[in-house]
């Protein structure tokens, strides 16, 4: 297999070529690009790869323009830092995409899918996958530009920035509300929980009730209540607090997790 690299970041570049390399010795990187000008050369010059991987933020811009510049037959994988809107589209179109620091076994898992989606459907059908994909994302991108990427917190004398992905969930204790990382990490915030419900995007966090806001990675499992109610188990797990969804709320909160 031949797979070209779009990557503006050294690590993340020679991160994904060494994962590559110990997955499956035969794959051969056979170059690499760090702008959207210097990939449109290479694509409009040379043979068109089997497999592409392409960060979506370039030095000079989206991905989205090289398509708009170049033809692209071959599959592509995109990678990701923090554009936490496109996984949903990514999810339904059928190609992948991997969530930066890119971790092995979700390398491995791509890299399966791409050879699962050729040896079964082919070149055209992919590449018509990949132009769905691509709509679907650039009509995402312009849909939650006013979405928060991330939040001001204060720790100590300190102000940090917390980027939303790493946010499992926020909870309303009494008139203050907080937030929780993946690190178990807990921040008070100056927002309520509608104005910040208002703030995230609905694909990824749900208002499970008055209490909670939760990140749909969080959401461990779902447990039937009392009365038509859901339970739910969280990680991080709130401390002493149960976390449920009410019975008028839990058929549109299913309908939420399986979109």
């Amino acid at each position: 297999m031949r797979a070209y690299i779009i990557e503006d970041e050294p690590l993340g570049l020679n991160r994904l070529i060494k994962l590559l390399e110990e997955i499956d010795p035969k794959i051969q990187v056979i170059g690499h690009a760090e702008t959207i000008k210097s990939s449109v050369w290479w694509l409009q010059n040379n043979a068109q790869p089997d497999l592409i991987f392409m960060d979506i933020e370039l030095a000079d811009g989206q991905c989205f323009e090289i398509f708009k510049q170049v033809q692209i037959m071959a599959p592509v994988i995109f990678t990701t830092s923090y554009d936490e809107y496109a996984l949903h589209a990514f999810k339904v179109n059928s190609l992948d995409y991997l969530l930066k620091p890119v971790r092995k076994d979700d390398l491995t898992r791509s890299l399966q899918k791409y050879q699962h989606l050729q040896s079964h459907f082919g070149q055209q059908s992919m590449s018509l996958q990949l132009e769905a994909l691509l709509t679907d994302l650039q009509q995402r991108d312009r849909q939650v530009s006013n979405y928060r990427n991330r939040f001001l917190v204060k720790q100590g004398q300190r102000l940090l920035t917390i980027e939303t992905q790493e946010i499992a969930w926020f909870n309303a204790d009494g008139k203050i509300v907080f937030m929780m990382t993946w690190g178990g990490q807990r921040h008070m915030m100056d927002y309520t929980l509608d104005q910040l419900e208002r703030l995230v995007d609905p694909n990824m966090f749900y208002r499970a009730n008055r209490s909670f806001i939760l990140n749909i990675k969080s959401i461990r499992t779902i447990h039937p209540y009392f009365n038509g109610k859901l339970k739910l188990t969280l990680h991080p797990a709130p401390e002493e607090t149960e976390v449920v969804v009410s019975k008028e709320k839990s058929n549109n909160f299913k309908s939420w997790l399986g979109k």
